[in-house]
């Protein structure tokens, strides 16, 4: 499809929202992952009037922030001269955003390990006259699924976010946790394991063991210890296996996805626990890539939660499936904005 039917067709939503709510303002919401970026226009309601999703798949330090300006600069740039007018952004970065430095670390991403995002995006936003607020993406997460998913009426509230990272959004008594460098919510780095390994030093026990890149370790170690493997996975290279075939060699039965899966639940289950009985939830949603397929799993995760997680606690809180899914980070950048403008 031309770029100009493109800008013709966002135009016209543009128009539309307008007259069904006479709102002339939208943000710029850029979610961030470690493999992927995206860029939406939404609207005061949240309606989502443009949206674009680019592989950072190759690019490091500055290549990634000159890839957020641009997709900023092209948002500008189709409702140039349109009845909506925008004038802030809100950016949500995977691992730990100091409000305080204006850094990002993010272990995924290479070359921002302490990178001045802030200081980076500066020049460029007072040259485009908008404003922008960053914020870890569990902080997002949360914030997405208050304003418009699972958690709008509640005040207590975790997201437990499990993809190729893990993280956690906490919401207490109608207060997002920030922590003395804007870190609360690390929950790759709960320690579910009985003895340590120098793999945890970098990504933490649970994430080690039970994030998408767990399962596929996992996958890939018991394969390489029983060379006489039956099922799917084992007819399989096993550095070319994927979490989808894990996940479909699950559904056909394999007996090497179903051990790793059982055990991912089994830490999934603790982790919710562990959460439940610090902060006393109403909520615990699970989202992230895994859920996503995982979803089917909530039963059990709830069941193994119970096992391990405060009893009063857990006679009161709902365990769930993210309602925005892959946008709940998106929805909650351009919360961020919404709120800080």
């Amino acid at each position: 499809m031309p770029f100009f039917r493109i800008k013709l067709i966002f135009a016209t939503q543009a128009s539309l929202y307008l007259k069904q709510t006479g709102d002339r303002l939208a943000v710029i919401a850029i979610d961030l992952i470690s493999t992927g970026l995206t860029s939406a226009a939404l609207g005061n309601s949240g309606k989502v009037l443009y949206k674009e999703t680019l592989s950072i798949e190759g690019l490091k330090g500055t290549e990634v922030s000159r890839l957020i300006k641009g997709q900023i600069t092209k948002i500008l740039n189709i409702f140039k001269n349109r009845p909506i007018q925008i004038k802030s952004a809100g950016i949500s970065v995977p691992g730990i955003y100091n409000s305080k430095t204006g850094c990002v670390w993010a272990p995924n991403i290479e070359g921002w390990d302490e990178y001045p995002l802030k200081q980076d995006m500066k020049p460029f936003l007072i040259e485009h006259g908008v404003n922008v607020k960053i914020a870890n993406n569990r902080t997002c997460y949360i914030l997405g699924e208050m304003w418009l998913g699972a958690a709008q009426k509640s005040r207590n509230a975790i997201y437990l976010s499990i993809g190729k990272g893990i993280g956690a959004g906490i919401l207490v008594d109608g207060n997002v946790l920030h922590g003395f460098n804007d870190g609360v919510g690390a929950a790759g780095w709960l320690a579910l394991s009985d003895s340590f390994h120098p793999e945890f030093k970098l990504r933490g026990s649970f994430e080690y063991l039970a994030s998408g890149r767990g399962i596929l370790n996992s996958t890939r170690a018991l394969l390489s210890k029983k060379k006489d493997s039956m099922g799917i996975l084992a007819q399989k290279n096993p550095d070319e296996i994927t979490l989808m075939d894990i996940f479909e060699a699950y559904r056909q039965k394999d007996p090497t996805a179903k051990k790793v899966l059982q055990q991912s639940r089994k830490y999934w289950g603790m982790a919710a626990a562990n959460l439940i009985s610090l902060f006393n939830p109403e909520l615990i949603i699970f989202g992230g890539s895994l859920f996503g397929p995982a979803q089917q799993f909530l039963d059990e995760i709830k069941a193994e939660t119970a096992r391990w997680a405060q009893p009063l606690f857990m006679k009161n809180v709902k365990i769930l499936g993210s309602q925005l899914g892959s946008n709940a980070g998106l929805i909650g950048a351009g919360h961020l904005a919404m709120k800080k403008f």
